[in-house]
């Protein structure tokens, strides 16, 4: 069958292969038809080079870890053939620690899980797949065109489910979020804001193209300049882009007892002029909270999915800026300037 690979660490190794091996039985009991993968910055990464890892005794890696698939079949009455399903994309780790051995997998302490796509598990990037049932979510059929946004939702949704959880910790009646980024993540944390009834803000240094009108569309006021000029102090902010500077300034931003989640990784290497001393005192004095949030386990898969059910799928759709198929995968995986999500699809 056919399959989008890279070998990990060589720049310049994306190809797509037309004998790969069809998945193993000891992948998991749900044989699924691929109908698309979603593109994002890790995959660019492992392009270039920069990460990923082959699974063991391998030298490539199938990449793809935004999946949506058909059921083939599946003989433990999980889900029936003809139903949608995506992937769940780490598996705990074989050890395992405290977090991976209560299923949350998203927190390991060790570092030894796997990941599909990413880390020494096959990626989904690929005409058929295998999946276990316990990382086997089920789709409504709506989800058709977008459910391969199921991944990325489910990053934000766990995002949510933290701040709902530390807010907890005294009365806290949020109103105001801020949302820094207008990309799927950005977006799709601003998605979740609004069905919270939040009044919610977007922050994107673009100005043009579809971003601003996506935002509106949410009910959600769209800013361009800086965040210390704003006029206001969120309540939340969920950081999506991992720019120094728009980091600090947001939490330096939020408002007493507010909650700061940073979900955009950093380069790093990049320094600063900054009065850390000020930010300190600004926290402590304002029960303030800033934590970081990265993947997801299963119960913030199925907040995802029910999230999407809810939304608009006209405006969902409008996140996925390019479909491409299998044939023109190199397409797929060069960046264009008004791109927020790009699909590659697989035969329907």
């Amino acid at each position: 069958m056919r399959a989008v690979t890279v070998t990990p660490g060589v720049p310049g190794s994306l190809r797509l292969v037309d004998d790969h091996p069809e998945p193993s039985s000891e992948e998991g009991a749900i044989l699924v038809q691929a109908l698309a993968v979603g593109v994002c910055g890790t995959d660019h990464e492992i392009i270039e080079g920069a990460y990923g890892e082959a699974p063991p005794g391998e030298r490539d890696l199938v990449l793809g870890h935004e999946s949506l698939g058909r059921v083939l079949e599946d003989h433990t009455g999980t889900l029936q053939p003809g139903d949608l399903v995506a992937g769940i994309v780490r598996h705990p780790d074989p050890v395992p620690c405290p977090n991976c051995a209560v299923d949350e997998w998203d927190m390991c302490r060790n570092g030894q899980y796997t990941e599909h796509g990413i880390k020494a598990l096959p990626g989904f990037a690929r005409e058929r797949w295998r999946v276990q049932p316990r990382y086997a979510v089920g789709l409504d059929s709506a989800l058709a065109e977008v459910g391969m946004l199921l991944e990325p939702t489910s990053v934000v949704a766990k995002a949510w489910d933290h701040i709902d959880r530390i807010g907890a910790r005294a009365e806290w009646q949020p109103r105001t979020a801020l949302i820094t980024g207008a990309g799927p993540i950005g977006l799709l944390a601003a998605l979740l804001a609004s069905q919270r009834g939040l009044e919610v803000h977007v922050l994107d240094r673009t100005e043009s193209g579809p971003k601003p009108a996506l935002a509106a569309a949410l009910g959600a006021t769209y800013h361009s300049e800086p965040v210390d000029q704003f006029g206001f102090e969120p309540d939340v902010v969920v950081e999506c882009t991992g720019a120094p500077v728009v980091v600090l300034e947001a939490m330096c931003k939020a408002a007493p007892t507010g909650i700061v989640c940073l979900t955009g990784v950093s380069s790093g290497g990049r320094k600063i002029d900054f009065d850390a001393g000020a930010l300190n005192r600004s926290l402590v004095l304002e029960n303030n909270v800033v934590f970081g949030s990265v993947n997801a386990n299963r119960r913030h898969w199925d907040l995802a999915a029910e999230a999407l059910t809810r939304a608009d799928q006209g405006w969902l759709a409008s996140l996925i800026s390019r479909r491409v198929p299998v044939d023109s995968y190199t397409d797929a995986y060069t960046p264009g300037p008004d791109d927020i999500k790009v699909v590659l699809e697989f035969a329907r």
